[in-house]
């Protein structure tokens, strides 16, 4: 495989590993408000955000360690400096995201005095903030706020990703294909 050309292969999984963990997050708390409070399924989507965003998380390092490692590859053609500036500011919130999120989510379950659980074994992680119902309504505001608003951010991203292939016809999608 050619690493000036593309993304190394475990640059590339880590990347589609980390879309499909924040897709989950995403449907899953889209999805929550089809459940009563209260019940199984709604603890389970609910758990199961919690869970994919501690698992972006704990990847956000081995993928951070990785570009630093490995780099970034060229785009060819070679983009206008605008264009190439655009591009680096958007994959560097996307990773200011990465690590936002996930810290906030959990600040907010702690304040709130909610538990994550372990999978399949009824343990919890530890609580590392005490319960504070206004710092938690804060957290919580915060949290949807930056989430609703990377909305926009995924989706400039995919846009790009898409307007580079179809359009520019570079190699900017092959790369991380």
């Amino acid at each position: 495989m050619d690493t000036t050309t593309r993304f190394s292969a475990g640059q590339r999984r880590l990347h589609w590993l980390v879309f499909i963990l924040v897709a989950v997050a995403y449907a899953t708390m889209e999805l929550r408000g089809e459940f009563e409070r209260g019940t199984l399924a709604r603890t389970l989507m609910v758990q199961t955000h919690f869970w994919m965003g501690i698992t972006v998380l704990l990847l956000l390092a081995p993928r951070l360690w990785l570009r630093i490692k490995r780099g970034v590859p060229p785009i060819a053609p070679a983009l206008p400096a605008w264009q190439a500036a655009i591009g680096g500011l958007m994959h560097w919130l996307l990773y200011a995201f990465l690590l936002v999120q996930p810290v906030l989510g959990m600040m907010t379950v702690w304040t709130d005095g909610k538990q994550v659980m372990l999978p399949f074994g009824g343990l919890v992680l530890p609580t590392l903030m005490a319960p504070n119902a206004e710092l938690a309504h804060t957290l919580e505001d915060l949290h949807g706020t930056i989430g609703e608003a990377f909305y926009w951010i995924i989706g400039f991203h995919i846009v790009a990703a898409i307007y580079h292939h179809f359009v520019r016809k570079d190699d900017t999608l092959r790369r991380m294909g």
